[in-house]
């Protein structure tokens, strides 16, 4: 008699953040990893492969999962709300003034908020002139998100690269910014949707 492979539901915690999938043992050769139609993660894999191999599978992979699982939350989401000039402005100050006090027992100083519609960039930090700029279109994404971006941007005045300086920071300041960046990811759109004057 010929049974057939339970699946097993596992979780693993990731440099992404925790993932969930469905593990299941099977007449295969390799580690097969495939991501549904609801975003729900399967792995199959040999007879003898053991749990933790899975486990190291998915966290390896994290990334890519997490990319793929975004370009189809992308695809799917219904169209982000519009976002006057006025309240474009009063979002992102309010981000701005929500994370500047992370930033300021260190000596940065204030700057001034540029607001731009960019094409490819959530914000720059011009750290020799005092100001950064955030890209409109971040209004449109969740607060979180924006409080990301203008953090990120504020601790360039410490750390003008992405050197390990800049990321042990950031890690210090906002222990997440690592799945709000990747969160970050499937707004995109909002750039490419994007339309109107510079702030």
């Amino acid at each position: 008699m010929v049974t057939r492979p339970i699946p097993q539901l596992r979780m693993v915690d990731t440099p992404h953040g925790p993932l969930t999938y469905v593990l299941t043992r099977k007449q295969v050769k390799n580690l097969n990893l495939r991501i549904g139609a609801d975003g729900q993660i399967s792995v199959s894999v040999p007879l003898r492969c053991s749990a933790g191999q899975a486990d190291g599978f998915i966290r390896e992979k994290s990334g890519w999962i997490m990319d793929a699982i975004c370009r189809r939350k992308e695809r799917q989401a219904p169209p982000l709300p519009a976002v006057s000039g006025e309240e474009c402005v009063r979002l992102l100050r309010e981000a701005l003034l929500r994370v500047y006090p992370l930033v300021e027992p260190l000596g940065v100083a204030f700057p001034v908020l540029k607001l731009r519609r960019l094409k490819s960039q959530w914000g720059n930090c011009h750290w020799t002139q005092g100001y950064i700029t955030l890209n409109t279109a971040l209004a449109r994404c969740p607060e979180e998100l924006r409080d990301y971006v203008a953090l990120h941007e504020l601790v360039h005045f410490l750390h003008h690269d992405h050197g390990p300086g800049f990321y042990a920071r950031m890690d210090t300041l906002m222990p997440d910014w690592r799945q709000r960046r990747r969160a970050l990811k499937c707004f995109g759109g909002a750039m490419e949707e994007e339309g109107g004057e510079d702030l």
